[in-house]
């Protein structure tokens, strides 16, 4: 990872306690499982000790991804009151054309989750409205072609 992440306070938290179930009983779990493979001998053939080895890998390379991205990221704080531009921590409403309202969150790509409402500064939407003030209309480049949406709301 080469850029800074940004974090939420409330994604901050989750993270470490994804960090904190990583380094406990994960891999006291992993370490078991690899100890029992080790026993059964022949480790050339053994299938019960390569995929442990292979989940340990995994596991090992999250728990760094974790350290780097909290070690590192900037923390954005909730805003009490209202927001005069969308920036990240934002809450906001956007209306395409004639479809329905939808309200969305803007969060790093590291909290990104689009089916619950949050969208990272870093998609096409998120790159077209941060920095935007209620009543703009955007145009968002998507593999489907452009989309109108206006900014009904910020919180």
């Amino acid at each position: 990872m080469n850029e800074q992440p940004y974090l939420t306070a409330e994604g901050a938290v989750r993270l470490k306690a994804e960090l904190a179930q990583l380094t406990g009983p994960e891999r006291e779990d992993l370490a078991k499982r690899l100890k029992s493979a080790i026993q059964e001998g022949d480790l050339s053939e053994n299938a019960d000790y390569h995929k442990a080895k292979e989940d340990q890998g995994f596991l090992e390379g999250k728990i760094q991804e974790l350290e780097y991205i909290l070690q590192h990221a900037i923390i954005i704080e909730d805003h009490d009151g209202d927001r005069e531009k969308i920036d990240i921590g934002a809450h906001f409403t956007i209306q395409e054309d004639d479809h329905p309202p939808e309200t969305f969150s803007m969060v790093g790509a590291v909290e990104t989750d689009p089916r619950n409402g949050r969208i990272s500064n870093e998609s096409p939407i998120g790159r077209a409205v941060i920095g935007r003030r209620v009543g703009d209309t955007v145009v968002v480049e998507t593999p489907n072609g452009q989309i109108h949406l206006k900014i009904l709301s910020i919180e």
